[in-house]
């Protein structure tokens, strides 16, 4: 089971994954709400507690990051876990994807957050 939680700042959008991305009502899970964002112009998938990815979630992953690119989005993964870097590595994709690190993530965030203050 796959759990996605999406956060929208401005132009950035977050999609928090938690669970297994192995079977097809994950894979299409994670896609529909990654196309949702068409409006953003950077999405970052938070890979983190992704417990487990499946050759059809390192498919979906690679037809998202063609997606975005189609749409000048910029798709990053942030904190892949082990088993997701394995799966991409296993199937010699790891190399398309852009992989944001922890100070790049709050990076985006300050200055997602710094172009929309809150209101009085």
């Amino acid at each position: 089971m796959l759990t996605v939680q999406l956060e929208t700042l401005g132009d950035l959008a977050v999609v928090e994954c938690e669970g297994r991305i192995v079977r097809s009502e994950a894979v299409f899970k994670l896609r529909d709400a990654v196309m949702s964002q068409a409006a953003a112009r950077i999405i970052v998938l938070d890979l983190s507690e992704v417990r487990a990815i499946g050759g059809g979630g390192v498919g979906m992953l690679m037809f998202l990051q063609r997606w975005a690119c189609d749409h000048d989005i910029r798709l990053k993964l942030f904190s892949p876990s082990r088993s997701v870097v394995d799966g991409l590595e296993h199937h010699s994709s790891i190399r398309n994807f852009e992989i944001a690190n922890l100070h790049e993530m709050m990076i985006l965030l300050a200055y997602a957050d710094s172009r929309y203050p809150l209101a009085a």
